[in-house]
Parts: C-alpha cells; structure tokens; sequence
C-alpha cells in the first residue's frame, strides 16, 4: 500500500443542472462531483478543478482512498469515475464511492512492468513486449488496496504470453475476472519475434497473407 495520503476539500452543491456545471467550471474554477455508495444516500459536491488536476497527475490517485472533506465531515471514498474534456486539459466531472474499512472494494489498479530490458524473450530472442492491458481490476479490503501491482518479464520467453493467473497479487487481493472463471485468464503481455522473422514452423512474422499475417494479434 502506498504512503500516500490525498485529501481533497469539497462543498455541498445544491445548484443542480447542466447549466449550473457549466457555470461552476467557467466562472469559479470549480467542478461538480458526486459521492455515492454505502448506506447514505448519494451527495453532489463541488471540487476546486486545482486541486483535483493536481492529484490526479500522481498515478497513486487512481488507485487509493482518498479522503473528502465535506464541511467538517470527511468521508472515506474511491474515485470511480472521471470525465475529461476531449480537446482541453481539463477535468470536467468525478464519480467517488464511499468505502467501508470491513467491506471489500473493486478498483481498477495499474500494472508496472519490470525487467522489461532483461527479459529473457528480448535480450536473447530478439523479440519485442507487447502489452495488452495497463491495468486490472482487483477486489481486496480498503487496507490492502495496492497503489500497483508489478509484472515481471524476466523470464517470459519469445513466443509466450503472461496472462491474469501469472501474476503475483499482494495478500489480499484478488482479480475479479479470474474470479470469473478460467476463459477470463486474459493475456496481459507478450513477448513477439520481430516482422519477418522466420518462426520455428517456418512461416514468416508479418508475411502478407495467411494466418501469420494474423500474429500480431494478442491472444486472450
């Protein structure tokens, strides 16, 4: 768990509407968010955008409790949710569910790939990583929520895939789509020879036609 702490100060919003978020975000430098979940009912707030654009530059941020203080109450949250402007640098809306120490959460927690310049598959087979997912989605206690989770590429040799069921998990916490069942045992990364090198079947990576025009393709 990461020693990070990120608190933001939030207030109470009772101008509701499309055009009061359009004016909170033009004239006062602030954004509409919503904190729901648990056994209270659901609360919209107001974020200074500063203070929000600020957190989530720490990639921590997406993956941690965070602490919003409304008024002089502070309440336990996740984000969930966060609505970006498509042109501009700007956070628009966030979505905050409320966490209970004693109950479980499911938090989408980034991967960090390491060893990537020592792997066995690029060092000595000349291959290359291809990642298929940058993140996974967990389910643990608030304590045990990890800020990442590392996979590791030293030994991934060419040719072979690292899927869900490779992965370390820290104690107490576990995928939610291996708890799916087997067929969700998605590939994370893999480790490819490099186009139009000739594989140990004898057709070329890259080729024009045939299945191994097809190779590039991750597998799941």
């Amino acid at each position: 768990m990461s020693n990070a702490e990120f608190e933001l100060n939030c207030s109470v919003r009772t101008d509701l509407g499309k055009g009061a978020s359009r004016r909170l975000r033009r004239l006062e430098g602030n954004i509409p968010a919503v904190l729901y979940g648990g056994d209270n009912e659901p609360v919209s707030l107001t974020i200074p955008h500063k203070d929000i654009y600020k957190a989530i530059q720490n990639e921590a941020f997406f993956a941690h409790i965070i602490t919003l203080n409304v008024g002089k109450k502070k309440e336990k949250a996740v984000i969930k949710a966060l609505q970006r402007h498509p042109a501009k640098d700007l956070v628009l809306h966030a979505d905050f569910l409320r966490v209970n120490e004693k109950e479980a959460i499911q938090v989408r927690v980034p991967l960090h790939f390491i060893n990537e310049d020592k792997c066995v598959g690029v060092k000595i087979g000349g291959g290359y990583i291809m990642k298929t997912l940058n993140e996974i989605e967990v389910s643990c206690l608030p304590k045990n929520l990890p800020e990442f989770i590392e996979v590791d590429m030293l030994e991934v040799d060419l040719g072979s895939n690292v899927h869900l069921s490779d992965i370390v998990l820290p104690k107490g916490v576990t995928s939610v789509a291996l708890s799916h069942g087997e067929d969700s045992d998605l590939s994370v990364a893999a480790v490819q020879a490099p186009k139009g090198v000739v594989d140990s079947e004898g057709s070329a990576d890259g080729a024009d036609g045939g299945a191994a025009g097809d190779s590039g393709a991750s597998e799941e």
